[in-house]
């Protein structure tokens, strides 16, 4: 993974990672290979951790499109971290049924909790956090769900946030 300090260096795809995109490519009809566009970002950043300007460069090399193109997708979809994130990334739903039973509360926690304002990684490089619109579980808030493998949590307290916050500590020191 690239570090915090690494936005601007130059990114050169794996043989195994340019196989992966050739899979995708191959999925759609000739001269449509930017339809390949989302599913490659996700191979970027599920190999980087996140998506920076060189590899979207790359990608629109490799799909001969133009880099703008892949600037629009990247930025408009909020799945594509567009800066370094932490190993864990925590999702908060901020839309109204969670907002009422807690949710800011919750989120004034997190960030007490880790010591990094929303969307900073902590210095271990192991959290960031964010508030994010519904997740679709409005009977059940407040509710987050942590990436990169995206387990969802329901019912949040500052005690159950803690927990997990701990957990996790104690998964990537394992």
């Amino acid at each position: 993974m690239l570090s915090v300090q690494d936005t601007n260096t130059p990114v050169t795809f794996s043989p195994e990672l340019l196989s992966k995109f050739a899979d995708v490519v191959s999925r759609y009809p000739e001269g449509k290979q930017k339809s390949a566009l989302l599913p490659i970002l996700h191979l970027v950043q599920a190999e980087f951790g996140w998506v920076s300007a060189p590899a979207m460069d790359k990608v629109a090399e490799y799909l001969s499109i133009q880099p703008i193109e892949v600037y629009e997708v990247a930025s408009f979809y909020t799945m594509y971290f567009l800066k370094p994130q932490g190993k864990y990334m925590l999702e908060v739903c901020r839309t109204g049924p969670c907002e009422i039973v807690g949710a800011t509360p919750i989120m004034e926690h997190i960030e007490k909790t880790l010591g990094v304002k929303e969307g900073d990684v902590t210095p271990d490089g192991l959290f960031s956090w964010r508030g994010v619109e519904c997740l679709a579980a409005c009977g059940y808030g407040p509710v987050l769900q942590i990436g990169p493998e995206y387990t969802f949590y329901e019912n949040l307290t500052t005690e159950s946030v803690d927990k997990l916050i701990s957990d996790l500590k104690g998964k990537a020191n394992n």
